[in-house]
Parts: structure tokens; sequence; C-alpha cells
């Protein structure tokens, strides 16, 4: 994916991501109460959604309409629409 524009903010969020999995690792190691694992179960999947949609985002820009910059403007609004779509299936 070469194409990314943000490397270092998509870094950063798999490293969270990173970090919040090894918190699940250590709550489970240390035996903590079902409910704390289960929230950060939670923070991981709600952070894992965030960049499956930044990712998609960026996919509907790079390789099929860029709405700010294409000039066909049916298909500008379609991808606009789309990127809005996958926005708000993926809260």
């Amino acid at each position: 994916m070469s194409h990314l524009k943000n490397n270092a903010k998509l870094l950063a969020r798999v490293r969270r991501l990173k970090g919040q999995i090894e918190a699940i690792e250590r709550s489970i190691e240390a035996e903590a109460p079902c409910g704390e694992v289960l929230n950060l179960v939670a923070s991981v999947r709600g952070a894992a959604t965030g960049l499956t949609a930044e990712l998609i985002e960026e996919h509907i820009r790079e390789h099929v309409s860029n709405p700010d910059k294409d000039d066909n403007a049916e298909r500008a609004q379609g991808a606009a629409e789309l990127i809005e779509v996958v926005r708000t299936y993926l809260k």
C-alpha cells in the first residue's frame, strides 16, 4: 500500500493497537476481572474499526476516485457518498 499518505499517522494508530492488545494479554495473565478484559477488548475493536475506515477511505481516494480532485462530477459525488457511508457504517 505504497500510496498511503499518512504513514506516520497510520503507524501510530497501529502501535496504539499493539499496546492495547498487550494490555489485554497482561490483564488475562493477571487474572483481571472479566469486565475489565471485555472493556479492553472493546477498545481494541473500536480502534481497529477506525483504522479500517481510514484505510478504506484512502483506498477509495487513490484507486476509485478522489472526490476533491476528480473532474467527473458524478464519479466524484459517488466517491464522496461512498466514503461517508463507510464512515457511518464503521462507527
